[in-house]
């Protein structure tokens, strides 16, 4: 039976965001009250096998999923 990996990424504090700036500045425009600031970031969902463990999705995080010089993930499971 299969199951879903799902890995939210982020960038890491401190990390400059256009596009979330972008989107910030176009929220106010719109009279888009109360939202003090935007941080953009991507999910991806993995379909995966049972015997597929965190570990190993952490592991394609660190190496083609995510640039963890400038970005941060968490990953969770649902089935």
């Amino acid at each position: 039976m299969a199951k879903k990996a799902i890995v939210n990424i982020y960038l890491k504090n401190g990390v400059l965001d256009p596009q979330g700036k972008a989107t910030h500045h176009a929220l106010e425009a719109m009279d888009f009250q109360g939202v003090n600031d935007v941080r953009m970031g991507k999910q991806i969902v993995l379909d995966v096998e049972d015997g597929v463990d965190e570990e190993q999705v952490k592991q394609m995080c660190e190496t083609l999923l995510a640039n963890t010089v400038i970005e941060d993930y968490a990953i969770k499971f649902e089935q």
